[in-house]
């Protein structure tokens, strides 16, 4: 085990951002590691305008999903986690910006990170994961992190399923009003 893996309980924390209508919205589930919840944070719509894209360019989105609404949300939140588990690859690079490691869980049909060069994205090796489950490998050290975090999560968690759950949460808060609820 390495010195930066806990001894103690291990929390996890789920983060999605993606598009909608009004603009990119951010949910944010912080959990043991059952995936009960512990923390719950959402982002209001944030639109870039017509300026801003010009100026971020190509890096936009990653500006959005990882900074702007990520970081913020995990910054707000009260509830350190030790692993950090994102369903979209724009979220992935918030792990320069975070002392956590960062995964993606992808969907089954939309695996394919061969846009992005391969020393910034790579296939978590472990065979008892039925998910595939992605990492950026410029930060050394994490992979064994990673793996000794997973050695001691509960193998039956399924890291795609809270992402079902937060946004189901996202739309009754936002039916509510409500932009941040301690779970």
């Amino acid at each position: 085990m390495s010195e930066s893996t806990p001894t103690g309980p291990i929390h996890l924390g789920f983060l999605t951002v993606f598009q909608e209508g009004n603009g990119f919205l951010g949910g944010y589930l912080a959990t043991n590691s059952w995936g009960r919840p512990l923390e719950f944070r959402l982002s209001t719509a944030v639109q870039p305008n017509r300026v801003q894209s010009i100026l971020y360019g190509t890096t936009l989105q990653e500006y959005l999903c990882a900074d702007l609404i990520g970081k913020t949300l995990i910054e707000k939140c009260s509830t350190s986690v030790h692993l950090l588990i994102t369903d979209s690859l724009d979220v992935l690079p918030i792990r320069s910006r975070l002392e956590v490691p960062v995964l993606a869980v992808l969907p089954p049909e939309n695996q394919d990170v061969s846009f992005l060069p391969a020393e910034r994205v790579t296939r978590l090796p472990r065979e008892k994961l039925s998910t595939a489950l992605y990492f950026d490998p410029r930060k050394q050290g994490d992979l064994e992190q990673i793996q000794a975090l997973l050695d001691r999560i509960d193998t039956s968690l399924d890291f795609a399923e809270p992402f079902s759950r937060i946004r189901e949460a996202m739309v009754e808060a936002r039916k509510m009003g409500v932009t941040s609820r301690a779970a």
